[in-house]
């Protein structure tokens, strides 16, 4: 819960790049202060952001949140789903790493639930419950000092290299004074226009988050905190579980594993899968950058990536189903062939996702690029 302010200093480039990753260019700034709230004084963004990582850690949070999901046409969805369709809800975080979100819809409430080392989340609309492991990392004694003004300025000089950074917006955000900033690519990052993240200028504890797509002023994804205060949280608020009768699906998060025991390396992965690899050396001109081993729901699976960040493509590779759908076939999405091969396809504000099967081997393709992107990646596999 106190990541902000405890961050080390050899993770403070991740936790911007982190921001940078999930923007593009070309959209309108939305500034923060339009609901009437206390605006704190105009910064320089590297003092807004090290005074933020310098407040002092909270005992926790507890929140009402809005979830804004514009990444799917509203009218091609039956049902209300919360994880689809956005929803209220509310958010409890603790001072040792404990995690909750819930959005409510008539279906039931969407869950996300984590001790700080693992996570499970369960979507009412299919009863699943997703598992898995969070990524950890080393404690190499040396503190969570809040890096040095200097050091942040380091930073973002060289972010300023691959991304257009605004600087720190005074406005509010549920009652609270924020400090806004965009973030933009200078490069090609698909369908992803730009990202925005706002603070608690006193307490340093992020309040807003939102995606937009190219070229559009209203956001595809959104949290923002409606209603906020601070102070401990009952370990009573974290218990909970899943509803009786859910299915499990377990999950491994690409980064949740000791990177000095995951199994990397094509011929590594291949020995492993059981079933023939494919992660061909180029994909679409973009060269193969990494081959990872995945645990899905138990079974053995590949994530290959080719070029980078927003501009790439990751594929999955799996033992095909019975249906023929290929991986992840409790969504029925529109279909379409890929060289005589029935596929899916889910097109979205920010990018797209292929799915198909064949020789009894599931693909799935992810791009943040739009369809015939996404189809021709399918179709190189």
């Amino acid at each position: 819960m106190n990541f902000l302010r405890t961050i080390p200093t050899r993770r403070l480039a991740a936790w911007i790049a982190g921001l940078a990753l999930a923007g593009g260019g070309g959209t309108a700034f939305a500034l923060a202060a339009t609901s009437g709230g206390p605006v704190p004084p105009a910064k320089p963004l590297a003092t807004a952001v090290h005074d933020a990582l310098s407040a002092p850690a909270v005992p926790g949070i507890t929140a009402r949140i809005k979830f804004t999901n514009h990444l799917i046409d509203a009218a091609s969805l039956q049902g209300s789903d919360p994880i689809l369709q956005g929803g209220s809800g509310r958010v409890w975080l603790s001072g040792d790493g404990h995690f909750r979100l819930e959005v409510q819809s008539d279906q039931g409430d969407a869950q996300v639930v984590s001790d700080g080392k693992t996570f499970w989340l369960y979507d009412p609309s299919s009863k699943t419950v997703y598992r898995g492991a969070l990524p950890q990392h080393r404690d190499t004694g040396a503190g969570h000092r809040a890096p040095t003004l200097a050091r942040i300025r380091d930073v973002l000089r060289r972010i300023a290299t691959h991304a257009d950074v605004s600087g720190a917006t005074p406005g509010d955000v549920a009652g609270r004074p924020v400090y806004t900033v965009k973030v933009s690519p200078q490069h090609s990052a698909g369908l992803v226009g730009s990202a925005q993240l706002a603070w608690d200028a006193v307490r340093g504890v992020p309040l807003r988050f939102a995606v937009y797509a190219r070229g559009s002023s209203t956001p595809a994804l959104e949290l923002r905190a409606t209603d906020i205060s601070y102070g401990a949280v009952p370990a009573a608020d974290f218990a909970i579980s899943p509803p009786p009768g859910t299915k499990v699906v377990r999950v491994d998060v690409p980064m949740g594993r000791d990177h000095r025991t995951a199994v990397t390396g094509r011929a590594a992965v291949a020995k492993r899968l059981g079933f023939p690899l494919s992660a061909p050396d180029t994909l679409v001109g973009l060269p193969r950058r990494q081959v990872r081993l995945l645990d899905w729901n138990g079974s053995p699976a590949a994530l290959v990536t080719y070029g980078r960040n927003l501009g790439g493509i990751a594929v999955i590779e799996q033992r095909g189903d019975a249906s023929g759908r290929g991986p992840g076939s409790d969504l029925s999405l529109p279909k379409i062939s890929i060289d005589g091969a029935t596929g899916e396809e889910l097109d979205t504000a920010l990018g797209t996702l292929v799915r198909f099967q064949r020789a009894g081997v599931g693909y799935t393709v992810l791009t943040s690029g739009p369809p015939a992107a996404a189809e021709a990646a399918a179709r190189g596999l």
